[in-house]
């Protein structure tokens, strides 16, 4: 219990300082508007899912949000799509370890996709490596709540957690993988378009 109330403490601080960071930056109210509409499709796109365990396509529209928007604005995107959806699917002591993994996930698209590891224009590279962090990154954050609520602890515990979550998140990861594959070009272009349109 002990180590479950200081994670969340973490994840909760975390989540307030790059909240608090975005509201510095005085978004455009263009650009919040566009944000705010990517977050309910990412939401939507869960929902629309819900009778097929783990095959959700959220992760995918976030890793897109990541990319175009900036790793900031990633780990928003994120956060918000988790907890929001977790109205749908249930609150509880997992909703802030699954907002801190979904947020974490876009953040490290954005800071690919400003490194140029990741692109609409590498579909098939990205469309991997978008896999790959739900299997490696985001599906083990996620694993941990389980961890903390579930066993006592003890290196035992750990292995058996990550390790039957491990199908879970390689059906995550392929659903994520597809997602950008087919997804990905479309929507960004479309982003494209309307950034240059506004001008945000």
């Amino acid at each position: 219990m002990h180590y479950y109330l200081i994670s969340v403490g973490i994840i909760i601080l975390s989540i307030i300082i790059v909240f608090a960071g975005f509201e510095k930056r005085k978004p455009d109210a263009r650009q919040l508007v566009t944000l705010a509409v990517m977050c309910a499709l990412a939401i939507v796109s869960r929902i629309a899912f819900v009778l097929v365990p783990s095959f959700k396509p959220m992760m995918g529209i976030i890793i897109i949000i990541g990319m175009f928007f900036g790793p900031q604005s990633g780990f928003m995107a994120g956060a918000v799509s988790g907890f929001v959806s977790n109205f749908v699917f249930g609150q509880g002591p997992w909703t802030p370890f699954q907002m801190f993994a979904y947020g974490v996930g876009g953040a490290i698209a954005g800071l690919l996709a400003k490194a140029g590891v990741i692109s609409k224009e590498k579909r098939l590279v990205t469309s991997i490596i978008g896999g790959l962090l739900i299997v490696v990154i985001v599906g083990p954050l996620l694993d941990t709540s389980t961890l903390f609520m579930v066993t006592t602890g003890g290196k035992a515990s750990a292995g058996a957690v990550y390790l039957a979550g491990l199908p879970f998140n390689l059906v995550h990861g392929l659903c994520t993988t597809l997602t950008l594959f087919v997804l990905m070009r479309p929507i960004i272009e479309k982003l494209e378009r309307i950034k240059t349109k506004y001008g945000f």
